[in-house]
């Protein structure tokens, strides 16, 4: 049974169900627009997405102190082995992730938190309406999200998530990346990806999302076909996320489009299905097929049998901020055994703090 926090969480978003509905309604007779496919092959692993999940859950845990210590009640099963390396928090703009090395996949993990509380509602809004109107550095044409790219751009994530990766790969060598996040959290793994992926190469950096939505339009999703070919976006069956922003015909320069390449879990009959898809991005035989009127927001929160929701839906200011504070009270006082060589990263009110266990 869900914690009364949670279900009463899960009726304010699903306030605005009907709106985003009565808007899909104009995809229909949706003018189509291709990504190029760049010959890339990708093979899509059950039991690696089965582990990534589990990075991409974990990240929503509130307590801090348990996420620094991975002690945390999902910080366990197939993520056991993970070295924590570095904790991310923007209590401003209510931001979460980490990075760290799973030692049984040889390689970095980068997750970043999702969608909280009010923010659901706040950001599916902007999706409907806001324009395509920030143009992607050396990429012409190409136009993405304001809010999604500032989102990592412009805060303290792309700094310090490019610091932790960088330190971790001087002491485990060029070891591969792989980034995750389910929600807004998939969306800014996706600008995380394509950062990394320019700065290290296309071949030592992997993303794989959780019922991301759109973050971009079809000029944009062939570039970073090109530049992060190994990507996979795991969508859950009747997931209303994927779907945003929707196509408009008539509104043809805002179109978003998918980069590919979907992983469709369907369920039916009590059986579970993994479709891997088209390297369109927008592969009508996958999620896409499904009637308007059947789209979930139920969907959303469960991705591949884990929980991807927030243990505490409370304001995540108050909430973020009772964390950072409990935790640097346990740093201070030696409650939890410091790590050699994790740091902390926090921004509150637009200042920076640094902490590092090896200080």
């Amino acid at each position: 049974m869900c914690p009364a926090g949670s279900f009463m969480g899960r009726w304010r978003r699903a306030g605005v169900l009907a709106l985003v509905l009565l808007l899909l309604s104009a995809c229909h007779g949706r003018r189509e627009f291709s990504v190029k496919n760049h010959g890339q092959s990708l093979i899509y692993d059950h039991t690696l997405a089965k582990t990534i999940v589990e990075y991409a859950s974990a990240v929503y845990m509130t307590d801090l102190t348990a996420l620094y210590t991975w002690t945390c009640s999902r910080c366990n099963d197939l993520t056991q082995d993970f070295e924590m390396r570095s904790l991310i928090v923007d209590v401003e703009n209510c931001l979460q992730a980490f990075v760290g090395v799973a030692h049984n996949l040889n390689a970095i993990i980068v997750a970043i938190r999702g969608t909280q509380e009010n923010s659901v509602q706040n950001w599916i809004k902007d999706l409907v309406w806001k324009q395509l109107d920030l143009s992607y550095p050396d990429m012409p044409n190409a136009k993405v999200h304001s809010g999604f790219f500032s989102s990592y751009n412009n805060t303290i994530l792309r700094l310090a998530i490019t610091s932790a990766v960088h330190k971790a790969r001087k002491k485990y060598g060029d070891i591969g990346i792989i980034v995750t996040g389910h929600s807004m959290g998939g969306a800014m793994a996706a600008f995380c990806a394509l950062d990394l992926a320019i700065k290290l190469g296309s071949d030592n950096v992997q993303l794989m999302t959780f019922g991301q939505p759109r973050v971009g339009n079809a000029v944009f999703a062939s570039y970073f076909a090109k530049y992060v070919p190994n990507t996979i976006r795991l969508v859950h069956g009747h997931d209303i996320v994927p779907h945003l922003p929707p196509y408009f015909s008539f509104l043809s320069k805002l179109t978003y489009h998918h980069f590919p390449r979907e992983v469709w879990i369907n369920e039916s009959d009590g059986n579970t299905t993994e479709q891997i898809c088209d390297a369109s991005g927008e592969d009508p035989n996958c999620c896409r097929c499904l009637s308007i009127l059947s789209l979930s927001i139920q969907d959303h929160f469960t991705y591949l049998g884990v929980d991807m929701e927030s243990d505490d839906w409370s304001t995540c200011r108050i909430i973020t901020a009772q964390s950072v504070e409990r935790l640097r009270k346990d740093l201070g006082s030696n409650i939890i055994m410091t790590k050699h060589g994790v740091e902390v990263s926090i921004v509150e009110n637009s200042m920076q703090t640094d902490w590092s266990s090896s200080r």
